[in-house]
């Protein structure tokens, strides 16, 4: 019997953490889950990515109200994927940041992305039914914001393409704390079926040169010291390093993307085949790195349907 696919086989709900990180700034994580910041100003509460579903979005509320009654009104998007910004409308925010390349890949495939993660993650879209629509920003920056909440500095940055064209950092300075979205994972392996992988150590480097003394991944745990967050930094590049550069490699010597996929699962599972979503996200990393190799250095919109004929042709190969 074939794999199930993508993560739909995955349905054990995991342990929560909220942890603090400074006064008043705290991470929610879950295992390998998607992860959401929380700031706490002076007068306000920000929210950085905001779940998956407003029912999801009550859990993340529930745990804020036993740390304030503020206002939650700031919402960031760290980029567009449905499965971190759906849950936005319980927080009933006044205003949503977002970047201006993540506003353009709302426009040009939010439905798509919506019905193609829906379908990639059943267990993250708890009580899909409660989603209202879209999530669209009322902010839209095309660098970098300061939002001053009272006297608590942040900085609100795009500082390149990596896992999509619009990713975003929240930085706080005074604090060296860092909300990387999923540019940076720890001990889960990056998504690049949207990614810039040409571009992405690039904006890692400008990460790395925050020089972030804690700092929330996309996915993993909330890392403590300077020394875990560039052991994050860095482990993301070598996981992008070997299979981009792997990919490239295999085209050029005129491999078809199933062959392609068979040498690069080889290579990359003995050292992150433990990594949470491996088997989940690889067939759509490599064949994203193989198009950008090829000719689209754009990324094609997942669909549905796509999502499973490529999902299952490529798990053919490693399965047999």
């Amino acid at each position: 019997m074939g794999k199930q696919f993508a993560s739909v086989a995955d349905l054990d709900q995991k342990q929560i953490s909220f942890s603090q990180l400074a006064e008043g700034v705290y991470a929610y994580t879950a295992e390998g889950d998607p992860n959401t910041g929380i700031i706490i100003g002076d007068d306000s509460v920000m929210v950085i990515d905001t779940q998956a579903t407003p029912t999801m979005a009550e859990d993340v509320i529930r745990r804020i109200r036993e740390v304030t009654d503020l206002p939650i009104k700031h919402v960031v998007m760290s980029h567009y994927h449905a499965v971190r910004v759906l849950g936005a409308s319980a927080y009933q925010p006044q205003n949503i940041y977002a970047s201006r390349h993540t506003y353009d890949l709302i426009v040009e495939r939010g439905q798509q992305d919506f019905e193609s993660e829906l379908g990639r993650f059943p267990r993250l879209f708890a009580d899909a039914s409660s989603i209202p629509g879209l999530t669209w920003p009322n902010i839209v920056f095309e660098r970098e914001l300061t939002v001053f909440m009272g006297q608590r500095e942040v900085r609100i940055m795009h500082l390149g393409k990596g896992h999509t064209k619009g990713d975003t950092v929240v930085w706080l300075p005074k604090e060296k704390i860092l909300f990387s979205g999923d540019q940076v994972e720890y001990g889960a392996t990056p998504y690049t079926g949207d990614a810039y992988h040409e571009e992405w150590p690039n904006t890692l480097d400008k990460i790395a040169a925050l020089q972030p003394e804690k700092l929330v991944p996309g996915r993993g745990e909330a890392l403590v010291t300077a020394e875990q967050c560039l052991a994050a930094i860095h482990g993301t590049r070598d996981f992008l390093a070997q299979m981009y550069g792997n990919v490239k490699a295999c085209r050029a010597a005129g491999m078809d993307l199933a062959a392609t996929y068979a040498n690069t699962y080889q290579l990359l599972q003995p050292q992150f085949g433990h990594w949470v979503i491996f088997e989940h996200c690889l067939p759509f990393d490599v064949t994203r790195c193989y198009d950008e190799a090829g000719d689209y250095p754009d990324p094609r919109i997942w669909t549905a349907e796509r999502d499973n004929q490529m999902w299952h042709s490529l798990q053919a190969v490693v399965s047999q």
